[in-house]
């Protein structure tokens, strides 16, 4: 079970850094015409950096549960 949940906390960990990858592309490929795009709304690629955070975000915390899980079944 401990060896299950580590790779199970591994890909956890890779999941996070590749959102956060990704993430941070979509941000340097922002350009100040997508900033400036003026239809009232927010722009594609800035919704695309916020589904890229909430992916991040939801992986950071399935890693953080997994570690807990680790370390109560450690005792």
């Amino acid at each position: 079970m401990s060896i299950f949940l580590t790779l199970l906390l591994v890909a956890a960990m890779i999941a996070t850094v590749t959102m956060l990858v990704r993430g941070i592309v979509t941000f340097l490929k922002t350009t100040e015409a997508d900033l400036k795009s003026g239809n009232g709304g927010p722009s594609a690629s800035g919704l695309k950096q916020n589904k890229m955070m909430m992916g991040r975000i939801f992986f950071q915390a399935i890693a953080v549960l997994i570690a807990a899980l680790l370390m109560l079944l450690s005792r």
